[in-house]
């Protein structure tokens, strides 16, 4: 079995990155992110970049910073807002983008691992999500077809990983990530924890490892919050 565990987050994406290519980045807002790996590729200065994404990190934080150094090309993405340089970029024509209902953008990817060229739904009949699409009727209703989604690499992150690659998410950081590991050619993982072979009850594992190809262990576990909201303390 070839060796998946890398030394450093450059390591696990060398060789791997091109001009042009298409890269799926977990995450949703900024749960689950490869904040690791995203500035790897930032460094490598590569561009005319497709990315699929639920969105594009936050101000100066996750994909904002390919966003800044002009290296993203489209973005195929569910949720937009909050992130005034996305905003700023596609009004001016500079970003192109695919907007997708969150649901339909999940599934394009699931569909993408499963080798599912197509499927139909309901969700974004009669609105500009449909434009240019086919609509057919199953039993009296209308129906758009979409296509899966498939990348050059998939960038993650997970909870926990194995040697061999079979992967843990911890709660809502699993997200989008478990679909994008399998619809890719190549998936790099970056990691809070490795553990010995054989940790893992198989029952436990969110993804086999016969789907992650590179495993790194993070430099950067920040976990911020996108938006804190509080309120004081009600008295006893």
């Amino acid at each position: 079995m070839p060796r998946k565990i890398f030394d450093d987050p450059r390591a696990a994406l060398e060789g791997l990155l091109f001009d042009g290519m298409t890269i799926m980045s977990g995450g949703f807002g900024l749960s689950g992110n490869p904040e690791s790996l995203i500035p790897e590729i930032r460094s490598a200065g590569v561009k005319g970049l497709t990315v699929i994404s639920n969105n594009a990190g936050a101000d100066g934080f996750g994909l904002w910073a390919l966003l800044e150094s002009r290296q993203v090309r489209k973005m195929i993405s569910s949720y937009v807002g909050e992130n005034k340089l996305f905003e700023q970029q596609y009004l001016s024509g500079e970003l192109e983008l695919e907007l997708n209902p969150q649901g339909t953008l999940a599934e394009r990817i699931r569909a993408g691992g499963a080798g599912i060229p197509a499927f139909y739904t309901a969700t974004g009949v009669g609105t500009v999500v449909a434009e240019g699409k086919p609509v057919e009727e199953f039993d009296g209703k209308a129906y758009v077809r979409e296509t899966w989604l498939r990348a050059d690499l998939a960038i993650i992150k997970a909870w926990r990983a194995d040697p061999s690659g079979n992967l843990m998410f911890r709660k809502t950081a699993r997200n989008f990530n478990p679909n994008m590991a399998t619809a890719a050619k190549v998936t790099v993982v970056e990691v809070e924890e490795i553990v010995e072979p054989g940790t893992f009850d198989p029952d436990t594992i969110h993804t086999p490892g016969i789907y992650v190809d590179r495993i790194v262990l993070s430099t950067i576990n920040e976990k911020r919050i996108e938006k804190l909201t509080t309120r004081e303390r009600e008295s006893a």
